[in-house]
């Protein structure tokens, strides 16, 4: 089983997640956007105090929101940071990133290792499968388990919303056929932790989202 633990953080209130396989204590962190010192401590804290293993970052997507805690977390527990290829671009851009919204980011090390569609992220007996889900970025994938009912859907799917499509590689029609066509087949029970916002389900967005119904 997965146990899912929620950190809302930096002045944007990106949803940070831990993902713990719960009979080892492995775990795997998905988009840590860790901005201040206080925010670093909490999860650090957290992960000494539960006993986990942290064992690789695995990002849905790089805008500068979801990485500005990546090389404080690659640095403390020498884990490589995961993500999709299309999406490199932006680690190559994150202090211009930064600067763009009024924030002070310094460069981010290179992806150490690149996920594509249908591969298995492994975690003690747990696994998320990638789906790639582009229109709020080139690079953008979300992480699924049928096992547990739930999907980490970074900024493609919000409570009642979806992600923006206005930065660079975005497409609204890519994103709203994506969702509908590769999130839509799943279970409508599946629960859905977006990058912002609450929880959400699959079966409530497809009868409540204005976008997708």
């Amino acid at each position: 089983m997965i146990k899912v633990e929620k950190f809302v953080v930096n002045p944007l209130g990106e949803n940070s997640f831990v993902l713990i396989d719960e009979k080892t204590k492995k775990c795997v962190l998905i988009d840590p956007g860790f901005y201040y010192g206080e925010e670093q401590d909490e999860v650090k804290a957290y992960i000494e105090r539960n006993g986990l293993k942290p064992v690789k970052i695995i990002n849905t997507h790089c805008h500068f929101d979801h990485i500005m805690g990546v090389d404080f977390i690659r640095g403390v527990y020498k884990i490589p940071f995961l993500a999709h290829a299309y999406d490199a671009f932006w680690i190559e851009k994150a202090v211009d990133q930064g600067k763009m919204f009024g924030f002070d980011m310094k460069p981010v090390k290179p992806i150490d290792e690149f996920i594509e569609e249908e591969q298995l992220i492994e975690f003690g007996e747990s696994s998320l499968e990638v789906i790639h889900v582009p229109g709020h970025a080139p690079g953008h994938v979300v992480f699924y388990s049928p096992t547990d009912n739930l999907l980490i859907a970074g900024d493609v799917l919000f409570y009642g919303s979806i992600g923006r499509t206005d930065l660079p590689g975005g497409d609204f029609d890519t994103l709203i056929t994506n969702i509908k066509e590769k999130l839509f087949s799943l279970p409508d029970g599946t629960k859905v932790y977006c990058g912002h916002g609450p929880e959400t389900t699959l079966g409530f967005e497809k009868e409540n989202n204005p976008f997708l119904t």
